[in-house]
């Protein structure tokens, strides 16, 4: 534990093995002081929710991620970065694609990639899991949203994985790729302003803010974090699930066994994967958090990740996996205004997934030995080698 403790929040490799240094933090220490990160780690469920309640007094604009304190943070680069008033009005401009009858009438969609994703498995065949699957849903399905008709899916995923190593580790190497995204979005952009469509670029294009038009850096910054958070939430949630169900045969068999568990499964699935392990905010006035007096000024990290096995909230079993958790009140989506956008869509893509899966096959087991992302803000895997046997 003392090797962990020395790798500080801010390396990779401490969230390889977290879990026990986080359970000592929520009894001893709630609200962890990091000097060398210079900056608050909250660990309690109930002290990352009150953060999250009060945008008045936790801010979002002057930083979300570990990297933000070390560049330049624009509003217009995200919708993460937006306070009220102004994340109400440019979260509207988004929403009606991810809300209600628009997500549903995507079901029939999501359900014939999710056949042809399966149908080319071989059972009985090692195949990585995430190359196959997780890779490739959300993808298909936030290009499809996005109407980045143009792009195929190995470009669509470096261009994720490129804006989300820009935004964590901001080195000019990362920058340097981040702006190739750049320019293939502006080229996405340019040819919807010529043919208007019923997507979301077509959408952030017809959109007025207090009458004005968004700006290319606005398009941009919605542009890129549609496509980073479209996708990036479910790729990490499927493949932790399906190493999650190889691991603990007696939940997949139990999901066999009962199909109409599959929705409460997938929210103990969200759970326990985290899929982002954690947002931060900055205290606007002097306050107290978790005991500890926290200035204005102050940095903190939400650890959700370690919210989301509180044992206050969880139980004693907070630890284990129970796909009949209920109630399951995770974090993983987030909480308040910033609440996840695509929460209905990443819930819809895993139980689609899900529900073909234990139709068709009567086991799942890791044929390898998985390969975690090294990423202190990404919660999952590179490499799942799986197989599925009927």
């Amino acid at each position: 534990m003392a090797e962990l403790l020395d790798l500080g929040i801010r390396n990779p490799k401490f969230y390889a093995a977290p879990h026990e240094v986080l359970r000592r933090w929520r009894r001893d220490d709630p609200v962890h002081r990091d000097d060398a990160a210079q900056m608050w780690v909250v660990t309690r469920h109930d002290d990352v929710l009150a953060v999250l309640r009060d945008p008045r007094l936790f801010c979002s604009s002057r930083g979300v991620l570990l990297g933000d304190r070390e560049r330049d943070i624009a509003p217009g680069q995200s919708i993460l970065y937006l306070d009220p008033p102004e994340h109400s009005r440019y979260r509207a401009i988004v929403s009606r694609q991810f809300h209600g009858r628009e997500v549903v009438r995507l079901e029939q969609r999501i359900t014939a990639l999710v056949d042809e994703l399966l149908d080319v498995i071989n059972p009985g065949e090692p195949f990585d899991a995430v190359e196959r699957l997780a890779v490739p849903l959300p993808l298909t399905m936030i290009a499809e949203l996005l109407g980045l008709h143009g792009s195929n899916r190995e470009q669509l995923r470096a261009w994720s994985d490129s804006a989300i190593a820009a935004a964590v580790d901001p080195t000019p190497e990362s920058y340097a790729h981040a702006s190739e995204v750049i320019g293939h979005l502006l080229e996405a952009v340019a040819e919807h302003r010529g043919h208007p469509s019923d997507d979301l670029i077509g959408d952030l294009l017809a959109a007025e803010v207090d009458g004005d038009k968004l700006n290319e850096g606005e398009l941009l910054g919605f542009c890129m974090s549609l496509l980073v958070a479209g996708n990036e939430t479910t790729r990490q949630l499927i493949s932790g699930s399906l190493r999650a169900l190889a691991e603990h045969p007696a939940q997949w068999q139990r999901l066999r066994n009962d199909p109409l568990l599959i929705p409460t499964a997938v929210e103990e699935l969200l759970r326990w994967t985290t899929p982002f392990i954690g947002f931060a905010r900055t205290a606007t006035e002097d306050c107290t958090l978790g005991g500890r007096d926290i200035a204005a000024g102050d940095y903190l990290l939400l650890l959700h990740l370690s919210a989301n096995r509180d044992e206050e909230v969880f139980g004693d079993n907070s630890l284990d996996l129970d796909l009949g958790r209920d109630p399951n009140p995770h974090l993983s989506f987030g909480f308040g205004i910033h609440y996840c956008l695509g929460a209905g869509l990443a819930r819809m893509e895993a139980r689609a997934l899900l529900s073909e899966l234990v139709l068709r096959f009567g086991s799942v087991s890791v044929a390898g030995e998985p390969r975690r992302l090294e990423s202190a803000f990404v919660n999952g895997l590179e490499e799942l080698p799986l197989v599925l046997r009927t």
